[in-house]
């Protein structure tokens, strides 16, 4: 393969391999702010959670208050009932009497009711206990990940560029004015593109058979007829097409 082809493989590597890390990159603010959000959705459901058991347990305590107060007021009922001095008397006491009782009764089925909710919400928040207790550490873990992975990024993006500045300064004019050319035309950035199979890995279409031969051949500079990329096959797949 000639010394050029396999400048502008190399270099084309590089280019890839920058705007691999460039997307990295870019999209670090938005991971982040990704990472973020699903563990504060996380967290607002576990809260939400919370939040309903509590507010269960607090509406047991002012029923429980209701019953307290209620059978204060039967009791006082009840003795007007004994107490009464005429059937009038009587008849408000009974049915006051009664109207505290069905009241009481009311409130001991709703907190009957409230103790199965707190029970289901209990449940739920001990099956999700290991979830709560480890929320804060995931979340640090997910952000430190990310932040080295940034972080090498940012090296391995600054040794590529100046590895990229070495390898295109190696080019003639000639030849470096064509790759840019190509590369800045595409929008993947590719301007030397593999051939596999028979056809342009970057535009997919199927290579002459005399082109084929030319391209394995690797002793001249070949353009796909289709895209008008610089073609290439590595050297293993052209000595294995040799043999066959």
């Amino acid at each position: 393969m000639i010394a050029d082809l396999d400048k502008l493989i190399e270099l084309q590597q590089t280019d890839t391999d920058l705007r691999r890390l460039k997307k990295i990159l870019d999209g670090a603010v938005a991971d982040r702010a990704a990472i973020e959000s699903d563990f504060a959705g996380q967290a607002s459901a576990i809260r939400e959670i919370q939040k309903r058991r509590d507010d269960l347990h607090a509406k047991r305590a002012e029923l429980e208050k209701q019953i307290a107060e209620n059978k204060t007021y039967l009791e006082r009922a009840e003795r007007n009932l004994k107490h009464a001095q005429n059937s009038k008397e009587y008849e408000t006491a009974m049915r006051e009497t009664d109207a505290l009782q069905k009241a009481i009764n009311g409130f001991e089925t709703q907190i009957v009711e409230v103790m199965e909710a707190v029970e289901a919400a209990d449940q739920e928040v001990a099956d999700r206990s290991e979830e709560i207790a480890s929320h804060d550490g995931k979340l640090a873990d997910a952000l430190a990940a990310l932040d080295a992975t940034v972080a090498k990024a940012q090296s391995d993006f600054a040794t590529q560029t100046e590895h990229r500045k070495t390898a295109f300064a190696t080019l003639s004019p000639q030849l470096a004015s064509v790759y840019d050319r190509l590369a800045q035309r595409s929008r993947d950035g590719i301007a030397v593109a593999e051939v596999v199979n028979g056809s342009c890995s970057a535009c997919f279409m199927a290579l002459r058979p005399q082109m084929q031969l030319e391209v394995k051949r690797g002793d001249q500079i070949i353009t796909c007829e289709s895209c008008t990329r610089i073609l290439y096959i590595t050297r293993k797949d052209a000595s294995e097409a040799s043999v066959a």
